[in-house]
Parts: C-alpha cells; sequence; structure tokens
C-alpha cells in the first residue's frame, strides 16, 4: 500500500473541557487496555523507583515543574487530572512519567530506552507544506498510541489532531490543528535544565492557541523551558522552523525545510547536547541526520517521497537508519510514522515500521 491508495480511518475524538477529554481517554478501556496504559506510565516510574534511580532531588526537580505547570498550564493539568481519574491511576505519577527523559539527563544514565524520533518538514514540496515524524520509542508503547481529535474551549484554532498515547496529554509527539500549524517534536539530551514549560505541554498549548510557525516562535521566545529536545513546525504558508529547546536559551531556524534528529546542532547548544552512551538512538543519531540531510537538501519531496524517507534503512542508497528495527524487545524501534498534508487537511498514518507500507488517511474536520 502507498500514500496514493491508503485506507481511510477513523480517530478517537475527545471534546469538551480539558479535565472532560482527559477522562474520555478511557471511555470504553476494558481492564486489559488499563493494566497496559498502568504498565507504560506509572510502572516505568515505580520499576524506577525501586532501583533507586529516582532520587530525592530529582522528585523535587518534577516538585517544582509541577507548581510551574498548575500557574501557567491549568488546561493541560486538568487533562492530566482526567487521564488519572479515568484511568484510576495517581495524577502525580503520571507527571514524573512525562519528565522521565528529563530525569534520565539528570542522572546522565540510561534510565529508559528508546525514546527518540527523527523528523522533517518542508514548505515547498509540489503536493504543498507538510510535516512528516518517525516516532521511535521503546515497546511499552507499542498498542498504547492513538490519534486523537480534541475539541475545547481552551482550543481556539478550530481543533487538533493530536498523535500520542493513551495515559498523557495531548500531542505526546506530534499533532496539526485547523488552522493549518503542524508540529512534532524529536529527544534530545541536555546537560541543563530549568524550571519551565516541559516540551510535550508546550506542543498541546502551542496547537490550542497558535494559528501559524510566526505565532508559534512568539509564543516560545515569551517562556521559560525545562531545556532538552527539539520541535520541528509547520504552517499553510510554507514556514517551517526547527526550535532547539535549551534551558537558558532557544536556538531558531527558519526556512522553506528544517529536520532534526536526536542531538542540538546550532552554535548556542551544541555543546549542551548529552549523549547516553549505548543508546540506540544516539549512537545512530548523527546517521540519521546525515541520510535527512542528503536527500532533503536536493528538490522538495513530494508526499511519497516524504513516506519513502521515513521508511529508509541503513543498507539502501544514501540509506541511514530512519525506519528503526530493534535488535531486542526493549529497543528502540519505529512505532509509527505521521505526515500532516496541512494544504490538503488530511494526515497519513502507519502503524509499526513505515517500510511495510500499510498508510491510512484521515481528513482533519471542516
Amino acid at each position: 500500500m502507498t500514500l496514493a491508495n491508503a485506507a481511510s480511518m477513523t480517530v478517537q475524538t475527545l471534546s469538551g473541557t480539558a479535565h472532560a477529554r482527559g477522562l474520555m481517554q478511557a471511555a470504553g478501556a476494558d481492564s486489559d487496555l488499563r493494566d497496559q496504559v498502568a504498565m507504560a506510565t506509572v510502572a516505568r516510574v515505580q520499576s524506577l523507583r525501586n532501583e533507586g534511580r529516582v532520587t530525592d532531588a530529582m522528585l523535587d526537580y518534577v516538585a517544582a515543574q509541577h507548581r510551574f505547570h498548575m500557574a501557567h498550564d491549568p488546561a493541560g493539568m486538568a487533562e492530566l487530572a482526567g487521564i488519572a481519574q479515568g484511568f484510576g491511576l495517581p495524577e502525580e505519577t503520571l507527571f514524573v512519567h512525562l519528565h522521565l527523559g528529563t530525569l534520565r539527563d539528570l542522572t546522565n544514565g540510561a534510565m529508559l530506552s528508546g525514546d527518540g524520533c527523527s523528523a522533517f518538514a518542508a514548505g515547498d514540496g509540489p503536493d504543498g507544506p507538510f510535516l512528516a515524524k518517525n516516532r521511535d520509542f521503546g515497546g511499552a508503547h507499542l498498542g498504547v498510541q492513538r490519534l486523537f481529535w480534541h475539541d475545547g474551549p481552551d482550543i481556539t484554532t478550530g481543533g487538533m489532531l493530536c498523535l500520542g498515547s493513551l495515559g498523557s496529554p495531548g500531542a505526546y509527539s506530534s499533532g496539526m490543528n485547523a488552522a493549518g500549524l503542524a508540529i512534532a517534536d524529536t529527544q534530545i539530551g541536555a546537560r541543563h535544565h530549568g524550571i519551565g514549560w516541559l516540551r510535550y505541554m508546550a506542543m498541546t498549548r502551542l496547537l490550542a492557541a497558535c494559528a501559524t510557525v510566526p505565532d508559534a516562535l512568539d509564543w516560545l521566545r515569551a517562556r521559560p523551558h525545562a531545556g532538552g529536545g527539539s520541535l520541528i513546525l509547520a504552517d499553510a504558508s510554507g514556514a517551517t522552523a526547527a526550535v532547539e529547546l535549551g534551558a537558558a536559551t532557544l536556538a531558531v531556524t527558519t526556512g522553506a525545510r528544517n529536520w532534526r534528529t536526536n542531538h542540538f546542532l546550532s552554535p548556542q547548544l551544541a555543546q549542551d547536547t548529552l549523549l547516553h552512551g549505548g543508546a540506540t538512538i544516539d549512537n545512530n543519531s548523527a546517521h540519521r541526520l546525515g541520510g535527512l540531510t542528503h536527500h532533503l537538501s536536493a528538490a522538495a519531496p513530494t508526499l511519497a517521497q516524504a513516506a519513502n524517507l521515513l521508511a529508509l534503512h541503513a543498507h539502501d542508497p544514501q540509506g541511514a537508519p530512519v525506519c528503526q528495527h530493534p535488535d531486542t524487545a526493549d529497543d528502540t524501534s519505529t512505532l509509527s510514522s505521521i505526515i500532516f498534508a496541512i494544504a490538503s487537511r488530511r494526515v497519513y498514518f502507519h502503524n509499526a515500521n513505515p517500510c511495510a507500507g500499510n498508510w491510512h488517511w484521515f481528513a482533519l474536520p471542516e
């Protein structure tokens, strides 16, 4: 199957207040799915606590982050509270789970496997502007990732389509709103973190409040950030940007095309990249970036070529391990791929490694 003959699909609709949308995640979930959500979230935190890898100092940092988000992101925290209530899980532990990438940096150790990703955007392609991402993650989120359509009073952009996971709020990977702004993130370990917006929470607010890339950049520049990771953005005008999130500074690149993997590139932040020895995503980040650079520096890609690039392997001509296959059950793998085709208001989704070619599509509501 290719993009041209992709099958249509439905997504889970979440409507109402942020708290109500969180509650609706658990609607109809049976005991097996509830157990799976618990294993993908709070069980990961508890396992690290049992191993002594979550210290009091780390929990003090998360507590400060909780106070910050309660003050500055009431809608995001209300959604998290609804999720916790719906699945019967402790809200505070779900909040710790959202910070596991940051806690990994604070310990300078491999606390968890797999959160990586490759993302790229083109505003000058023959099929119109798009954003594409491979979601690379450890196996815990296999089976709990979902596409959600959000509509509620805190969303002023006409609604937003989010790729996320049951048990996590909003755009816990990527999304596009009805105004045509698309956003995806990549994990980047950072040597420094501060008190400020966690990028998963920031992505959701950007989709809820911003219609264009310039709007989103203004929003990001006006706020403090926890640091770590990057954002790739695109909008209906063809504008794209890459934003590297430092705790002390943002590094912004704009232009017709942008892409990132799992290390900082900017002069301001390159030395702040924290690589964790033995982690697949760190070991092949430069290889994946080189492959994306080779292919995206030529002619502007079509949507079909973007799908092929998401399926690129190291053994392909001018290849790179953009489509990641695990060496072990717990290792990094590409859980899904997504292409936000902004001009056509379509989202193309592939559940599992995109080299299988089983694409589906969903049209944003008018």
